[in-house]
């Protein structure tokens, strides 16, 4: 069985679109366990200072939530079993604490037309690749740009 780590960033809906079709893919050349992942970022300390630590917390794990409602509804209209995770954190160092956490053997970022800012400082998925291979072997592999 594969293990997928499939991160979602609700301001590239493409691209969540993407992997969950690559997903559904790999559904069905065999079984499959999906692990939906939305990092939030830290907020800055000034923000923090507005907020009690658990109510800031509480705050993040909501729109993370509410980020993933795009990904859950085209897994289960393709009927796809998941369970869903929010974490905060920097994005890629997140995503590969998650994978290795989860033990995923792949990680799902779908395609989708580059961004100025990923041409110049490299995609999401380049920087994972990057930090995972800084690591060892046994990695999980990359999928998608």
């Amino acid at each position: 069985m594969s293990r997928v780590l499939l991160p979602v960033d609700p301001d590239q809906p493409g691209r969540t679109r993407s992997a969950v079709e690559e997903v559904v893919r790999m559904r069905q050349r065999g079984p499959v366990t999906v692990r939906l992942l939305r990092v939030q970022p830290k907020v800055s300390g000034h923000v923090a200072m507005l907020f009690g630590s658990t109510e800031l917390r509480e705050l993040q794990l909501q729109a993370g939530a509410e980020d993933l409602q795009y990904a859950k509804k085209l897994l289960d209209l393709a009927g796809v079993t998941y369970k869903s995770t929010v974490l905060v954190g920097r994005s890629a160092e997140t995503i590969v604490e998650a994978a290795r956490d989860y033990h995923c053997d792949r990680i799902v970022f779908g395609s989708d037309a580059a961004s100025l800012a990923g041409k110049i400082f490299g995609s999401l998925a380049q920087q994972v690749r990057q930090m995972l291979d800084a690591g060892g072997d046994g990695h999980p592999q990359v999928i998608g740009s």
